[in-house]
């Protein structure tokens, strides 16, 4: 199901210079993203994560709306409190590259 958005994004990314700043920011939107699915996987509002984590709830929520980077102590407190663990791995950029392309 194609939304307006995802016209707007396809349109978009037809601009060769749009398309590389939005390609040079996936890693922070896959962050993002990885933060909000765990959250919910794990069955949490922002307000309990903050309490199980010690992270202020305002601050869960500028991170999962891309207005914070999230130190890398910061990502382990979160995926503490979601009972988790936190793993991070650099891949070659062709097979980073097709883990993209398989994403829905």
């Amino acid at each position: 199901m194609s939304t307006k958005f995802d016209e707007f994004l396809h349109e978009q990314l037809l601009d060769p210079e749009f398309k590389k700043e939005y390609e040079a920011l996936q890693p922070e939107r896959a962050i993002i993203q990885a933060i909000i699915d765990a959250r919910q996987r794990s069955g949490l509002t922002q307000k309990e994560l903050a309490e199980r984590t010690g992270i202020a709830q305002g601050d869960i929520s500028k991170l999962e709306r891309g207005n914070a980077n999230p130190s890398l102590r910061t990502l382990q407190r979160l995926a503490a409190g979601m009972g988790m663990a936190l793993h991070v791995e650099f891949l070659p950029i062709t097979e980073a590259a097709l883990r993209v392309a398989e994403k829905p």
